[in-house]
């Protein structure tokens, strides 16, 4: 699978849909598209990451960085894990875990989840 990140909008949530591998190839590409959109003045951000099937330490330090730019725009990240995987399955959720950083980020099992609470005004 290649990786892919599209973009979509649902409500006032900016949703970032990550697939494919997250790496020291890749994670480039998913920090220049939270940067973009934060240029856009969008801070309230969902990063859908239900088709990452591999994220190593150059992944997580995107996620960490992301988090980092959006509470300084007093924004809001949550991150989608997949449904089946949300508490101990997905390989994301697995790499956060064993980093000792899943406790930094607001986890979802799926997009209506994630979106359905109203993103506090900055």
């Amino acid at each position: 699978m290649a990786f892919n990140v599209t973009d979509d909008q649902q409500g006032e949530w900016s949703v970032l849909r990550v697939a494919g591998e997250l790496d020291l190839v890749t994670s480039p590409v998913l920090r220049q598209r939270v940067h973009e959109a934060v240029a856009q003045g969008r801070h309230h951000l969902v990063l859908d990451l239900s088709d990452v099937f591999f994220c190593d330490s150059s992944g997580v330090g995107v996620l960490i960085a992301a988090r980092r730019l959006i509470r300084s725009c007093q924004g809001g990240l949550r991150l989608i894990l997949p449904a089946r995987g949300a508490v101990d399955g997905s390989h994301v959720n697995r790499v956060l875990g064993a980093l000792g950083v899943r406790r930094l980020f607001d986890v979802y099992p799926d997009l209506a989840a994630a979106v359905d609470e109203e993103p506090l005004s900055a």
